[in-house]
């Protein structure tokens, strides 16, 4: 690391100079406390007394070497402030740390562990025209073990349980809630004190690098939860680090968060490169292969409040960092959860964006799910609650999530949200997810979702997986399997998610009877199809096309006009409403021919529609024969 760069919030590597290294001659540690009067070092290879660290000039740096130190002893800062307090710290740059309530941090050895999954990183890539399905997962409360006083699986025991769960029900990638270091477990990870040390619940810095190594060598990509806007004010962690407000906001203003904690303040080089230094820690030393960045908002704008004003240095601080990262890790995924509608999320820094190349589509989710509580009698009037997503889906590369934050807090589970009775809920959820599944973008599910839970997400306790025992959760589950199949065989499905060529209303006014149909895939001209123009393209049968088509009205609808661009074939690949779904229809293998009508130009299919249902079509071309010559009258003669 060039110090430097350090202070002028440039380093993306800080983490190899600070912290606490292992050398040939023991191990040094180097933290930065530029306001502090003196800085201890204590720990279990001294007998917890302290030894006083050599300031480096005057650029704020403490550092000692230890020949008797090792790897997994424990370590404490005894800060001394100027003003005559002392205080003891964990190192914010610490790899490990201890269980908690104890703070200390831990020795680790970061080159302990050896990867296996260079053919995976070689052929990585952001996935922008490939399937991305990725599973929502909390790690100390997907299962929990019965042999553990805290109930924890370690993360090489999650591997063995985890990475075939995820392989059976088709998901192309995990996202772990964050593993920084955290205090107090219902923050869920959200409150960390430890940037760089992922969290002890769950085992050793090794023990997650193979999790990570494991999920690749199965092919599964794994994203992990980053949290750059706040921090805990436990008074061990970042908090007054030095006796002054060194990481955070000097004002209580702006200082606090509304979740009771510290917000960082952006400005300050030194405060940019620890964070921008952390990002590039879980993609480099855990081989991570994106971060989820929550709370993006806080930083666009001020408290996330949009009358506040735009942050402008935070605003900086998240091009510079995004910037960087992409020219580390080009093929590591950025993804905001951002619920604002500040432009250019996912545009790259050159071109005036924030440089992410996901946003999760919060709109999106709001919107569906307010539908889908409404009774069916009032959904006419809201039709256009499941439209407008389209009218400006292609300003940013738009992410769609059920996520955590959705079943918690009173807000009840997916499947609860639905309107009806118990056994009306599950052909909406259905048919909904099959909505989700075929709609443009990226998808997300939090773990549970995929069983229909009716219990609320509560970090203390495991989903409820005894729920399949029961034929509507069980079936549930394997519609959810299929669809994620579905999704990841059918390249229209993925393949140009972010190119409006490719997506094509069928039905977009449906509104008498809540019926919406479309196309995707392979589209190429739209003003050819409202010219009635017959394309080339379509005949050639190797481009994958699907039709996906909704009755959410809650009543059956027979013999619906769908009217079609070209003729073509619908060979049915799922519906909801199938009985081995949990529905009430036999599968069916009909294909559907479409026809024509003369007298309007338009090719057609005539659809009937089970109550609360959907439906996937493979779309394929069909050459017409000519039509026979028209036989010239004779002309009469004279007489």
């Amino acid at each position: 690391m060039v110090l430097h760069d350090f202070y002028t919030g440039n380093a993306f590597d800080a983490y190899t100079y600070f912290g606490a290294h292992p050398t040939g001659n023991g191990v040094c540690f180097r933290v930065y406390a530029p306001a502090a009067e003196k800085v201890a070092l204590t720990g279990d290879f001294n007998g917890w007394k302290e030894e006083e660290m050599v300031q480096l000039g005057l650029g704020g740096v403490w550092e000692k070497t230890l020949p008797q130190a090792r790897p997994g002893q424990l370590y404490k800062y005894v800060v001394y402030t100027k003003e005559g307090w002392k205080c003891e710290h964990c190192d914010p740059y610490g790899f490990s740390m201890e269980l908690r309530p104890g703070f200390a941090s831990r020795i680790a050895d970061l080159s302990a562990y050896h990867f296996n999954d260079s053919a995976w990183l070689r052929r990585r890539t952001l996935a922008f025209d490939r399937p991305v399905n990725i599973y929502e997962v909390h790690l100390g409360s997907w299962r929990t073990n019965k042999e553990d006083e805290n109930g924890w699986y370690n993360y090489e025991e999650l591997a063995e349980l985890l990475i075939p769960y995820v392989k059976e029900a088709g998901y192309t990638h995990i996202e772990i809630m964050p593993l920084s270091e955290h205090p107090v477990d219902e923050s869920w990870g959200y409150q960390n004190t430890g940037f760089f040390s992922p969290t002890s619940r769950y085992g050793t810095p090794a023990q997650l690098m193979k999790l990570v190594d494991r999920c690749h060598q199965a092919g599964i990509g794994v994203i992990m939860d980053f949290v750059p806007v706040h921090f805990a004010l436990d008074y061990y962690g970042l908090a007054k680090f030095d006796g002054t407000y060194l990481y955070e906001f000097p004002s209580d203003d702006v200082g606090y968060s509304e979740w009771g904690s510290k917000n960082f303040i952006h400005s300050r080089g030194e405060v940019a490169s620890f964070l921008q230094s952390a990002a590039a820690y879980w993609l480099d030393i855990y081989h991570f292969d994106g971060l989820r960045m929550d709370a993006v908002s806080r930083l666009i704008y001020w408290m996330g409040d949009e009358k506040r004003g735009v942050n402008d240095r935070a605003v900086r601080f998240l091009q510079n960092m995004n910037q960087g990262l992409k020219k580390r890790f080009p093929t590591a995924m950025l993804i905001a959860e951002d619920s604002t509608a500040y432009p250019q999320v996912t545009a790259p820094v050159q071109y005036g964006g924030l440089g992410f190349d996901y946003k999760w589509d919060l709109g999106w989710m709001n919107d569906t799910l307010d539908y889908f509580r409404l009774p069916p009698w009032e959904r006419s009037e809201k039709y256009h609650k499941l439209t407008f997503s389209m009218m400006y889906f292609y300003q940013e590369h738009y992410l769609l999530a059920f996520s955590h934050d959705e079943v918690v807090h009173g807000k009840a589970t997916i499947v609860q949200k639905m309107w009806g009775a118990y056994e009306e809920k599950f052909p909406q959820a259905r048919a909904m997810y099959l909505y989700m599944m075929t709609h443009p973008g990226k998808k997300l599910n939090f773990m549970g979702n995929e069983i229909g839970q009716l219990r609320e997400w509560d970090e203390k306790r495991e989903q409820d997986w005894d729920m399949r025992r029961y034929p509507n959760h069980d079936s549930f589950y394997q519609y959810t399997c299929a669809l994620n199949r579905l999704y990841k065989e059918h390249e229209s499905l993925s393949d140009g998610d972010y190119d409006p060529r490719k997506f094509y209303w069928l039905e977009v006014h449906g509104e008498e009877k809540c019926i919406y149909a479309y196309l995707r895939g392979g589209l190429v001209n739209k003003d050819a199809l409202a010219e009635k123009e017959q394309l080339t393209m379509w005949s050639d049968k190797t481009i994958d096309r699907t039709v996906a088509a909704f009755n959410f009205s809650g009543v059956p609808v027979k013999k619906y006009r769908i009217n079609l661009p070209c003729p073509m074939e619908l060979l049915p690949l799922i519906s909801s409403d199938t009985d081995i779904y949990g529905g009430s229809s036999p599968e069916s293998h009909a294909v559907l021919h479409s026809r024509y009508d003369a007298e309007k130009e338009q090719y057609y299919v005539e659809l009937d529609f089970a109550p609360y249902s959907g439906m996937l079509y493979q779309a394929v071309p069909v050459t017409l024969p000519k039509a026979p010559p028209r036989k010239k009258a004779k002309k009469k003669g004279k007489r």
